[in-house]
């Protein structure tokens, strides 16, 4: 049986026949034919069913082992629009051929070393870069785009050698932000702000895969790039967070296609420098701050209006800034929070981005704390139980993990400017305890960092309450084994002694 044969029944999927020709003819054998064909000039049809059957064969590591030289590679590269040649991206017949060969490389490097180290050789990277500025503005590609990010993305978390030339070498930095900005069809209307429509359609689902592999990729290069060095570097990375702030405000196909792109959003604006971050905030134009002028009037006016947060055409306002990207993040905080599992993935990342985040800048540290611990009413209930967000941050305070905890006591402490009075006010001694005795604080004071003063925000009925509160009060066992206070449990232990004695 011929190699073309031998495909051809493959590609036809009748179960028994298949069987048959991996029997007979073997894996190894058929990834041989099947290079043999793609070498020779044979119809775009043949081509696919080819690339569609080394597809499902390089899934096996087995399989790759004899087959993954250089010449097959660069039997792939031609085809995938990756070789040396000054190929365009005009005949759209041909772009079924190059998906499909993304495709079989994205399989063959991830499962062969052999493919990963011909990468290297084959200068692979810089091959993908230029295939991703061909199709920079061209509609109808998305495919080629998503996969030829995918690969960039594996590229990049299997050798960090290519993380650094695609950042310097390749300026894979703006590439891949014009990427994104492509995907999201964004419109700027100043540097770092962009044009949000909150009544236009959805992202598609071939704008939303290719952001999210081209968020993927950006995180490789970015990944050890907390640090700011030249002006140039500040500058791409504001761009890069003013686009990341478009993302947050926009949707995707399906509420989890939503969460997929919004989580892989939080993960890259944890690699942006903190000092770069002002850009998820940004001032109200002068239409937007009239309006909110009379509406804080209309609060004022209104004795039981006592936020300073207001909703205004879809727009959450604090201080003349627009927050809807912090609130967004907030909202995504606690959805991961109600989720009650993968903690450590899913929600200590967007835990961390908001407490550097209020750690920095001013205006977002008083937008959360204003969101996440309001003017304390309720002072009968103990400060873990109920439903606010205060309530589910307190409770992973005492998380069975070390890090969940530790960043979500790290984050209601910065929300307090590090004053241990304002966190024992909203947390309770037992639940600080842990961060205090970290940061031996358990005697009182405040963190290392400086923050502005704020107005008194105490409450009457907090006021009211406080002089009754017992911040410290000793505990021990009673004899049946429950908690009670120390003076009671030790005269409990005398009558028994007591009782003892008189017996003997």
């Amino acid at each position: 049986m011929d190699e073309e044969r031998a495909l051809y029944i493959v590609r036809a999927g009748e179960a028994g026949a298949i069987e048959r020709v991996l029997r007979d003819y073997g894996d190894k054998k058929l990834c041989e034919g099947i290079f043999k064909v793609l070498v020779k000039d044979v119809p775009t049809t043949c081509q696919v069913s080819c690339l569609e059957v080394l597809r499902i064969l390089s899934r096996d590591k087995k399989v790759l082992v004899p087959v993954t030289t250089k010449e097959n590679m660069q039997i792939l590269l031609r085809l995938a629009k990756l070789s040396d040649l000054d190929d365009s991206l005009e005949k759209v017949s041909e772009f079924p051929v190059i998906v499909e060969s993304l495709k079989c490389l994205c399989n063959i490097v991830f499962n062969s070393q052999m493919a990963q180290q011909l990468s290297l050789e084959l200068n692979l990277a810089a091959k993908l870069c230029n295939l991703l500025r061909k199709c920079k503005d061209r509609k109808f590609i998305n495919d080629i785009k998503c996969f030829d990010l995918r690969l960039l993305f594996l590229l990049s978390l299997l050798h960090t050698d290519i993380r650094s030339q695609l950042r310097y070498e390749l300026q894979g930095l703006p590439l891949l932000t014009q990427i994104l900005e492509s995907a999201f069809s964004i419109k700027w209307t100043d540097e770092y702000e962009s044009a949000i429509d909150h009544n236009g359609p959805p992202l598609s689902p071939q704008e939303t895969d290719c952001a999210i592999e081209a968020l993927k990729a950006l995180f490789n290069v970015t990944v050890d790039s907390w640090k700011v060095h030249k002006e140039s570097d500040s500058h791409q990375f504001r761009v890069m967070a003013a686009v990341l702030r478009h993302c947050l405000l926009i949707v995707g196909p399906s509420e989890d296609k939503t969460e997929e792109l919004h989580s892989n959003a939080v993960n890259l604006l944890s690699n942006v420098p903190v000092s770069c971050l002002d850009v998820l905030i940004c001032p109200l134009t002068h239409e937007e701050t009239s309006q909110e002028a009379t509406t804080l009037d209309e609060l004022a006016s209104d004795k039981t209006a006592e936020k300073e947060t207001v909703l205004k055409n879809n727009t959450m306002v604090y201080n003349g800034m627009n927050m809807e990207a912090i609130h967004v993040l907030l909202s995504f905080m606690e959805k991961r929070i109600d989720k009650g599992s993968s903690y450590r993935e899913g929600l200590t990342p967007v835990l961390s981005l908001l407490t550097e985040c209020s750690r920095a800048h001013r205006n977002i540290r008083k937008f959360l704390k204003d969101q996440v611990l309001p003017p304390l009413r309720d002072v009968t209930n103990r400060p873990e139980v109920g439903s606010t967000v205060r309530n589910k941050l307190v409770r992973l305070m005492t998380h069975v993990d070390l890090g969940v905890k530790q960043i979500a006591a790290e984050f209601l402490f910065v929300l307090c400017k590090e004053r241990v009075d304002s966190l024992l006010k909203y947390t309770g001694y037992g639940n600080a305890a842990g961060l205090l005795a970290a940061r031996g604080l358990l005697a009182g004071g405040r963190g290392d960092n400086w923050y502005s003063e704020d107005e008194d925000t105490d409450t009457e009925e907090y006021k009211n309450a406080k002089p009754k509160e017992e911040l410290l009060k000793p505990m021990g066992l009673k004899p049946d084994g429950t908690i009670t206070p120390l003076e009671e449990a030790l005269n409990q232990y005398s009558v028994i002694e007591e009782t003892s004695s008189d017996t003997d």
